[in-house]
C-alpha cells in the first residue's frame, strides 16, 4: 500500500475487470456475509454482482470470488474466523483458540460510532463524502485511536475476565460487555427463544439442539 497504486481493477482469465472499490461496497458485502436471512448458496453470486460492474463470464467466476476475497482482504491472506454468538465470559481454553473469535464490531450496529470515530480523528464525514477507497477506509478503522469511544466499545467486547481482576473490575467489565453486546443473529435468537420457552413449559428439548 505504500509503495503501490491503489487496485481498481483484477485480473480475471488474463483480462483486467474493474471492480467497485469503494468503502461502501466492502461494507455491504460484509453485511451481507453476516446476514442469515441470505441463503448460503445465493451469496458468491451476490457478492459478484456487488462488486463487478461488468459480470465475468460464467467460467470465471470462481475466479471472480476469489479476486474480490483477495480485495476485500486488501491484498493480505485471512482465515476467516468462526464468530462466536453471544457476550457471556468465557474462562475456558476454547476463548483462547483460533477457531472462534467473539465478534468486537458491527457495521449495522455500530454505525454511529464508527461515523464519529472517524469524524472527530481525521475529519472524514462518511455521509457527505463521495469516495473513498475500501484500503483507505480500512487502515484508517484499523488505526483508529484507542481512545476513541467506539474502541473502548470494542475493548469491552473483547477483554478477557479472568481471576486476575478484582470483584469491582470483574462486575465493570461485565456490565460493560452486558451493556455493548452485538445483538444474536436472528436464526440463534429463535433457537435460543425455543430453548427457554420448552424449559418453562417443561417441553422436550432433544428436537431443539
Amino acid at each position: 500500500m505504500l509503495i503501490d497504486l491503489l487496485p481498481e481493477y483484477v485480473e480475471l482469465g488474463g483480462a483486467e475487470y474493474p471492480i467497485n472499490t469503494d468503502f461502501r461496497v466492502s461494507i455491504l458485502f460484509e453485511l451481507m456475509m453476516e446476514d442469515a436471512s441470505v441463503p448460503e448458496d445465493q451469496k458468491a453470486i451476490k457478492a459478484v454482482k456487488l462488486f463487478y460492474p461488468e459480470l465475468p463470464p460464467v467460467g470465471l467466476l470462481h475466479e471472480a470470488v476469489k479476486a474480490l476475497l483477495w480485495f476485500y482482504q486488501a491484498g493480505k491472506e485471512q482465515k476467516v474466523p468462526k464468530y462466536k454468538t453471544n457476550a457471556e465470559d468465557d474462562e475456558s481454553d476454547e476463548a483462547e483458540t483460533d477457531d472462534y473469535v467473539e465478534r468486537i464490531y458491527s457495521f449495522e450496529h455500530d454505525d454511529d460510532y464508527i461515523y464519529s470515530a472517524f469524524l472527530s480523528q481525521y475529519r472524514i464525514d462518511l455521509q457527505d463524502i463521495e469516495y473513498l477507497h475500501w484500503w483507505k477506509f480500512r487502515a484508517m478503522f484499523r488505526a483508529l485511536d484507542e481512545d476513541c469511544q467506539f474502541c473502548k466499545i470494542m475493548s469491552y467486547r473483547s477483554i478477557k475476565i479472568n481471576n486476575d481482576m478484582t470483584k469491582s473490575q470483574k462486575a465493570f467489565y461485565r456490565r460493560m460487555k452486558s451493556v455493548h453486546a452485538l445483538p444474536v443473529p436472528q436464526e440463534e435468537r429463535e433457537r435460543i427463544d425455543a430453548i427457554t420457552q420448552a424449559l418453562l413449559n417443561g417441553g422436550d428439548l432433544m428436537g431443539l439442539i
